[in-house]
């Protein structure tokens, strides 16, 4: 007879852990229970697998031996499974799913159990949204606004209990802050856990209840947020402020994000860490060159145009960009050089015109 490898019944490697042998032999188990059309033998061989992997002892003799090892080859099993196995006796076998995790309630929340605790409490993010001028956006800024949310009663911090008299165990769930239930299901009898809803989870209750939040440990706030725009913010980019969502009783506050709006600038605009913008000059200045002076955003820039610049050149200023966020300095800005042309000449101008295609101008 071919050894068996309890591993590959499981599906799982050689060097797995328990929880993972655990949530493997739940998930096959109730896929070949015998009373729901499942292979008997299959189902035995599954649980043979697991009665000897998830016992420390006999997992080590049989990655030594094989399945020869003494007490090996299932002759225990699931309130002994051999001959005169029952199937009836998995009916009312109870999980027990409180210490699983967050991995194993994924698989059963198909089945309607919910989760399963492991995670500390959280309040719920709050998200808003401002609008600021582009300068803003290139050299930050900052806004206060005020934003009504659930916050931590600061009264109680949050536990919902009079300071001077505190909390005591709660009675429901005995101070452990959930409570098991038992559910039938397609699989039999099974226990689940879940938050016990007098505690919300901390295993303790108020002897007093805290006079300004009546014991819920927060409150309806109208709280003023102090938010800092950092330089060279792009439009629709999230600003997140930890801490500062809602608040929740035994857990910890929620984030606040931020979307930021940026409107745009009648001159400029943003390529990069790169301000540009169109500067429309004179046919005559095109030709002759000239200086001139153009608005930036923190100040004038003075520009010097040379005299036959091309149409579409661009004119770049050193350091007068989007400051960096990574290192120091900022960008340039772009000065792009639109010549206009007059769209009637007088007759003097034409005469000059036509003395310079003459000269091959």
């Amino acid at each position: 007879m071919a050894k068996k490898d309890y591993y590959t019944t499981l599906g799982v490697e050689k060097g797995a852990t328990k929880e993972a042998i655990k949530k493997a032999f739940y998930k096959l188990a109730a896929k070949h229970h015998p009373d729901k059309g499942g292979d008997e033998v299959k189902f035995k061989e599954i649980n043979e697998a697991y009665q000897t992997l998830s016992d420390d002892k006999k997992r080590k003799e049989y990655d030594m031996y094989g399945e020869t090892f003494a007490n090996g080859g299932g002759a225990g099993g699931f309130g002994g499974f051999g001959a005169g196995f029952d199937p009836s006796q998995f009916q009312d076998f109870q999980f027990d799913f409180g210490d699983m995790g967050d991995a194993f309630s994924d698989i059963f929340s198909s089945f309607g159990f919910g989760g399963f605790g492991g995670r500390e409490k959280r309040g719920a993010d709050v998200s808003i949204e401002i609008e600021i001028p582009f300068v803003e956006s290139v050299f930050g800024t900052e806004r206060t606004v005020l934003v009504n949310k659930l916050s931590a009663c600061k009264t109680c911090n949050a536990t919902g209990a009079n300071k001077s008299t505190g909390t005591v165990t709660c009675t429901t769930c005995n101070g452990k802050g959930k409570i098991h239930e038992t559910r039938r299901t397609f699989m039999g009898a099974m226990q689940t856990v879940r938050e016990c809803p007098e505690c919300q989870g901390t295993g303790q209750i108020p002897k007093e209840k805290c006079h300004d939040c009546k014991g819920a440990g927060v409150r309806h706030v109208r709280e003023e947020i102090k938010i800092v725009v950092p330089s060279g913010i792009n439009n629709g980019e999230m600003i997140k402020m930890a801490g500062l969502g809602e608040g929740i009783k035994g857990g910890t506050s929620g984030d606040m994000f931020v979307k930021v709006r940026v409107a745009s600038d009648p001159l400029w605009h943003r390529e990069g860490y790169d301000l540009v913008m169109t500067h429309k000059i004179k046919l005559s200045d095109a030709l002759l060159g000239i200086k001139q002076t153009v608005a930036g955003l923190d100040g004038d820039l003075e520009i010097d145009i040379p005299a036959g610049v091309s149409v579409g050149e661009i004119l770049r200023v050193n350091g007068r960009g989007v400051p960096h966020t990574s290192r120091k300095g900022r960008g340039d800005a772009l000065i792009k050089l639109q010549v206009e042309l007059p769209k009637k000449l007088s007759r003097n101008a034409k005469r000059l015109v036509e003395e310079m295609r003459e000269e091959g101008l």
